[in-house]
């Protein structure tokens, strides 16, 4: 390359001056004179003196500057041929050369006029010009060919001067043409490749993906035109070779001039300097796409490690923010399920995390440039993978200790329960026998042995285990289960002391009182735990002492003080903290936020999707509503409403109860939703086997069916007042207590008036609008007798001894009586419905709170008691609860009249 650029640029090419040329006053034959002289002919042209000097001098220059400067150094030789011209041609030529030849003259041939008197003249002006011409070499005037063919060889000679020199001048014009134009596209392609290795090498490596593809793609579409370029240069030399050698290739007996010679040496040489041009800049080129393929290969995984670093530290936050080790089994065993999803969920990321790391060891295998940025990131890849590893075995270490310890609290709690309803349950009278005392001091023995199973022989041990792993509130609880045990088997021990003497030493029996209820309890197992029993049942001893062991208190099977620590015991400590009252019921919730959201999205929604139409039932078309009732506006309230005010609570638990009172309004959404739940299972029932549902679940991912999903609010709203009863077990007797009383009567009334309207909406055969009636305030099934003045005595008896079931709505202005029917819809489970049988206007009804006989009864009596109808309640504390409703119905009639 460098070679082709420093030449020396010619003056002039063929092109400049091709007109001149083409006038063919002076040819570069190809001739050789015997020292190998470059021979220039100037061949017989009349208007010879009239050539402008500067085509003059143009064409000889160019003319000259064609041979080699070794041919050119020898000198040229001339031969003017002037044989059919004058001597005054002959005179203008040798002065125009002799004053214009740019090159080293050897020697001038003239062939004189032919003409006898031209030459004369010519004979004695040569001699008489000779110095006028200011040549430095010979001039030799030929009379003929003849004589010139002394000089110089015929093989040298063109045709014209008697030689056989195969000479075409517009041939010859041809191939300087075209090697000239083959020397400037070898140059041009040199440059351009120079360029283009110049902006190679001064380009800046991007630092992203996109821009690096961009420039590894401009850069390898340059390569392939220049490319092209080299080998359309290649061709185009290796033509204009072929045709500079075709007259040897079309005849053997034919020889190259000197000058074609040189043109083929310098086509060949061309063409090796393109030869390795292309090498040099294929060889740079190899280096520099491997930069940039090395340079993207970096940005790809510059760009993976970013992501993958990302999801990794995600990972790790969320597995740092497990710090809960759990203060129940349940709730130990929740945590390992959350820890074993989160391990599933690294699972992925790991893997990728791993491949990465392999492939930038690959990379740096393979001598990538970057190494000092790639190992590092490979490193940090495998610390996190090792340490997210590492931290998961340890949760697992840390949750299967805390799982441990939590069962064997829950067992030795367990063991207690067992052990205080033992201590219960033995009948104080049967001990005051021998065989009394023996028996029961068996029992006790027998059951003392479980504590071994149980490795309880030490109730210390085991906390002392686990000490390096609890927090301060699992703490204090199993020291409060240690104390219990150790209460407990002082219990024990203060029994079989006083065991021990009854049975060496009979006393004065000991008088019972009978406990409370009525009914002893009955002995159980001493391996059974009994923790109902002994949360709802209280005892009371009465010792009498009778004598002097009896005054020292020697044989009371239990003293007051020992009574006081046993009714203690008895009381389990089953409340939680309020701190994880609030975070169960926000996860729970953000949970059922999840899912409505994936019902509607998953599911409601999908019966728009003009792709899933086909899939979808006639019996469902435009019943969308029917199917979901109004799950939009609960999804709605929740998710934009209620889920936030509630994770609210976290820092200030004390306000819990007043979302629920604020928002009394909002959750009644669920009346309307559970109004709806007959219709939709009825429909679910008739379409839920379709492949549009199965299509549904599978995209999802779910593992239950719709109709599973579709009973989450009604769940949902029976499970607000099971945890603000938990709160309210946690804040007796503290700050809010109120409060959280009046949100679970709250939600209880709520509950109620879903529960009611469910029953509202099976009223069938009622002709009015039960709308109309009021407030529905009550309902349940009771028995029913009637008692009619007007009508037969036996229909009266017959009445009065066979009840009629009926079902009971309340209303503030009616009392609706129903027959309830129970019928088998395909299969399924049975749907009530209330088939209506009479009514009685509220304001005319009385009531009679007692019915001799019964306390479970009450009378309602209408049109001063020419109707009495006697209603049984299933229990009391109902009866009451409904003479209560009607009492404030009636109340509130007498006030509205006053």
């Amino acid at each position: 390359t460098d070679e082709i650029m420093q030449q020396e640029i010619r003056p002039l090419v063929a092109v400049d001056i091709i007109e001149q040329l083409h006038r063919q006053f002076a040819i570069l034959s190809g001739g050789r004179g015997k020292d190998g002289a470059p021979i220039i002919t100037f061949p017989e042209f009349a208007g010879f003196s009239e050539i402008p000097d500067d085509d003059f001098l143009n064409v000889v220059t160019y003319l000259t500057s064609i041979p080699s400067l070794e041919a050119a150094s020898i000198g040229f030789i001339i031969i003017i041929d002037r044989r059919r011209d004058k001597w005054s041609a002959v005179k203008a030529s040798l002065t125009r050369i002799a004053g214009a030849f740019p090159g080293n003259l050897q020697l001038v041939f003239v062939l004189r006029p032919s003409r006898f008197i031209q030459r004369a003249i010519a004979d004695i002006g040569i001699k008489l010009y000779r110095d006028d011409f200011k040549m430095k070499v010979p001039i030799i005037m030929l009379n003929s060919v003849s004589d010139l063919h002394g000089y110089i060889d015929k093989s040298q000679l063109t045709r014209e001067l008697g030689g056989t020199l195969e000479y075409g001048h517009s041939q010859w014009i041809h191939h300087r043409t075209a090697i000239e134009n083959f020397a400037m596209t070898v140059k041009t392609t040199a440059q351009m490749l120079q360029t283009f290795g110049t902006d190679l090498a001064e380009t800046e490596l991007p630092n992203d993906v996109q821009c690096t593809e961009e420039l590894l793609s401009s850069h390898t579409d340059h390569h392939s035109k220049l490319k092209d370029e080299l080998k359309l240069a290649v061709k185009q030399g290796a033509t204009l070779l072929t045709c500079i050698r075709e007259p040897v290739t079309r005849s053997a007996n034919s020889k190259l001039s000197p000058d074609e010679l040189e043109n083929v040496a310098t086509v060949e040489r061309l063409l090796a300097q393109l030869d390795e041009t292309e090498k040099a800049f294929d060889q740079f080129w190899t280096k520099h796409h491997l930069k940039l393929e090395q340079c993207l290969q970096l940005r790809h995984f510059e760009h993976n490690f970013r992501e993958v670093k990302l999801t990794l530290d995600n990972l790790m936050e969320t597995q740092a923010g497990f710090a809960d080790i759990g203060d129940s089994v349940t709730r130990v065993e929740n945590l390992l399920k959350e820890q074993k999803h989160l391990e599933e969920k690294g699972q992925e990321p790991l893997e990728k995390a791993q491949s990465l790391a392999l492939h930038g060891e690959q990379l740096i295998q393979n001598n990538h440039y970057a190494v000092d940025s790639i190992r590092p990131k490979c490193v940090e890849l495998r610390r996190i993978c090792d340490d997210f590893t590492n931290e998961t075995k340890k949760k697992y270490d840390i949750l299967g200790k805390s799982l441990e310890l939590h069962k064997q609290l829950d067992k030795a709690s367990q063991w207690c329960e067992a052990g205080i309803y033992l201590l219960a349950s033995q009948a104080v009278d049967k001990c005051q026998s021998q065989e009394g005392a023996e028996t029961a001091l068996v029992e006790i023995e027998k059951f003392l042995v479980t504590a071994k199973e149980h490795q309880l022989s030490n109730p210390k041990e085991f906390y002392n285990q686990f000490d390096m792993i609890l927090t301060p509130e699992i703490k204090a609880n199993a020291q409060r289960i240690v104390q219990k045990l150790e209460d407990v088997q002082e219990m024990f021990d203060k029994r079989q002391v006083s065991l021990k003497k009854l049975a060496a030493k009979q006393t004065r029996p000991v008088q019972p009182v009978a406990p409370h209820p009525e009914s002893s309890p009955k002995r159980a197992s001493p391996k059974i735990t009994r923790p109902a029993a002994v949360e709802n049942t209280s005892y009371h001893f009465q010792v009498r002492r009778r004598g002097p062991a009896a005054q020292n208190g020697n044989h009371a099977l239990v003293d007051r003080k020992g009574m006081s620590e046993y009714h203690r015991l008895i009381e389990k400590c089953t409340s939680k903290s309020q701190g994880h009252i609030i975070n169960e019921l926000i996860e729970t919730e953000r949970v059922y936020v999840e899912e409505l959201q994936s019902i509607i999205e998953g599911y409601a929604s999908e019966m728009d999707n003009p792709n899933l139409v086909h899939l979808i039932p006639s019996a469902l078309q435009n019943k969308k509503d029917i199917l979901f009732g109004n799950l939009p506006e609960i999804y709605d309230f929740h998710n934009r409403i209620f889920l936030k005010e509630i994770e609210n609570c976290i820092e200030n638990p004390e306000l819990l109860a007043r979302c629920f009172l604020k928002r009394k309004e909002d959750l009644q959404i669920y009346e309307k939703y559970c109004q709806n739940k007959p219709r939709s299972e009825a429909l679910w029932r008739q379409c839920g086997d379709s492949i549009f549902f199965q299509e549904c679940q599978r995209k999802l991912d779910h593992k239950l069916s719709l109709d599973a999903y579709l009973l989450k609010p009604v769940q949902r709203i029976t499970k607000y007042q099971l945890l603000l009863k938990e709160m309210l077990k946690c804040s007796k007797n503290s700050e809010g207590t109120a409060e959280l009383e009046e949100a679970l009567a709250t939600m209880l009334d709520i509950i109620k008036s879903v529960n009611d309207s469910m029953h509202q909406i099976a009223i069938t055969g009622y002709e009015g609008d039960v709308s109309e009636l009021g407030k529905l305030l009550m309902q349940g099934s009771f028995n029913v007798w009637t008692d009619h003045k007007k009508g037969h005595n036996k229909v009266k008896d017959l009445a009065r001894f066979k009840p009629m079931q009926r079902h009971l709505f309340l209303y503030t202005k009616m009392l609706l009586f129903c027959k309830k029917r129970e019928e088998n819809t395909d299969g399924h489970e049975k749907t009530a419905s209330y088939s209506f049988k009479n009514s009685l206007k509220m304001s005319t009804v009385g009531i009679t709170e007692n019915v001799k006989g019964d306390n479970k009864k009450f009378e309602i009596w209408y049109n001063g008691r020419e109707e009495v109808y006697i209603i049984q309640a299933s229990s009391v504390e109902l009866k009451n609860t409904w003479i209560s409703e009607i009492r404030k119905v009636l109340t509130g009639q007498l006030e509205a009249c006053r």
